[in-house]
């Protein structure tokens, strides 16, 4: 099967150095657009271990498998790199230059190439060379901090969504197709630097405008979007569940205390000195009756309320499974493709990519007949925390 595919980057050929984290996200991204995204895989795998069949960010890929640390490995990298669009790589900065493909070597070869590189610090800074994780790089922008009931409790962790793939893989894609648009405009490629941090941070510029406005509070659990406020939070029903209540503007809130049966029997909206009251009655009142009761009663109203559905359930929702939010593939259940085009749409063309299942293909394809097959690697695992960001 080759790969070429729909989307509106069919043609742009990606080549991904295997790593964890936001790079293999970003790098299925450009693929679900259509991209001809080539990952190679080392022997041993990365530090993190799932079934391959399973890996959903490497869907719509294809892999073979080269051992960079191998005499031949670099220069057949090299030799991909040399009719590919972009790179995308996820090392410790210094890491790829070591081992022979960094951005001089690549864009020696290839001059209007995209050299990608995703990190959670950066490429330079006091701590550029030391390891991290999400939760660290999301600590340190103060996106952390705005995360949780109150500021007298722990931050809560929002999984390694809003540092790994919105602060990274998302800016990492954005980052690509502005260079590639460039590098296409003007022959002339370059390095982009997509780090956690920068990402993130810039995900917090309406709140630090808000904040330098006297509209924002530093702390947790006291501000309009983040629980502070009565009518902005979730609420515990009868049954264990959970109701996401949103109804900031005041129509919607007329509508939102009207269903749930308070209207005259509560504070005004607009007497914070009594949002705590206010707040214990909403609660009380939605502890009366299961989740299930609660959706029927604001089902298809403007009260912007919603129950919170759990990963397992999401799937079902009468609103997603009309718009196929969710689809399945090989027998797996997964988000599809987004966003959606009208004139180049998208799809899950290929199940996850297995390490070196695709050499001979993508030899063929991309007219590198030199490309080494599966067995032709070391099987040996690398020991070096490569990929660690």
């Amino acid at each position: 099967m080759t790969a070429t595919g729909q989307g509106p980057l069919a043609g742009v050929r990606v080549v991904e150095l295997a790593g964890i984290g936001p790079g293999p996200f970003a790098a299925m991204l450009l693929a679900d657009l259509g991209a001809d995204v080539v990952r190679i895989d080392r022997p041993g795998g990365p530090g993190l271990r799932m079934d391959p069949d399973r890996d959903i960010t490497n869907r719509n890929k294809r892999s073979v498998l080269i051992d960079l640390k191998a005499p031949t490995g670099p220069a057949a990298v090299l030799d991909l790199v040399e009719r590919a669009d972009v790179l995308i790589e996820g090392n410790r900065p210094g890491v790829a230059e070591r081992l022979g493909v960094g951005p001089r070597e690549c864009r020696e070869r290839n001059p209007a190439l995209v050299y990608a590189r995703m990190t959670g610090w950066g490429q330079d800074g006091p701590l550029a060379d030391t390891a991290g994780h999400d939760i660290g790089y999301i600590a340190i922008t103060g996106a952390l901090s705005m995360i949780g009931a109150s500021a007298d409790e722990p931050p809560a962790l929002p999984a390694n969504l809003l540092g790994d793939y919105a602060g990274g893989s998302l800016y990492l894609v954005i980052g690509v197709l502005a260079a590639l648009h460039h590098a296409r405009a003007t022959g002339t490629g370059q390095v982009v630097d997509a780090a956690i941090v920068d990402g993130t941070a810039h995900l917090t510029s309406m709140i630090h405008g808000m904040m330098a406005a006297g509209g924002w509070q530093d702390r947790r659990g006291a501000n309009l979007l983040d629980g502070g406020a009565p009518f902005y939070g979730s609420y515990r029903t009868a049954d264990g569940g959970y109701m996401a209540v949103g109804a900031l503007e005041r129509k919607f809130y007329a509508e939102f205390i009207r269903l749930l049966g308070l209207a005259d029997r509560v504070p005004g909206r607009e007497d914070f000195d009594r949002w705590d009251e206010l707040r214990a009655a909403v609660a009380a009142r939605f502890a009366e009756r299961t989740r299930d009761e609660w959706t029927e009663v604001f089902q298809g109203s403007d009260a912007c309320v919603a129950p919170v559905l759990s990963l397992r359930e999401a799937p079902g929702h009468p609103h997603l499974a009309a718009r196929g939010t969710f689809v399945e593939h090989a027998g797996i259940t997964q988000p599809a493709p987004a966003p959606r085009f009208s004139a180049t749409p998208t799809g899950v063309r290929r199940s996850p990519a297995r390490p070196g299942a695709d050499a001979a293909e993508v030899a063929a394809d991309w007219d590198v007949p030199g490309l080494p097959t599966a067995t032709e690697t070391d099987p040996e695992p690398s020991t070096e925390t490569e990929t660690e960001r």
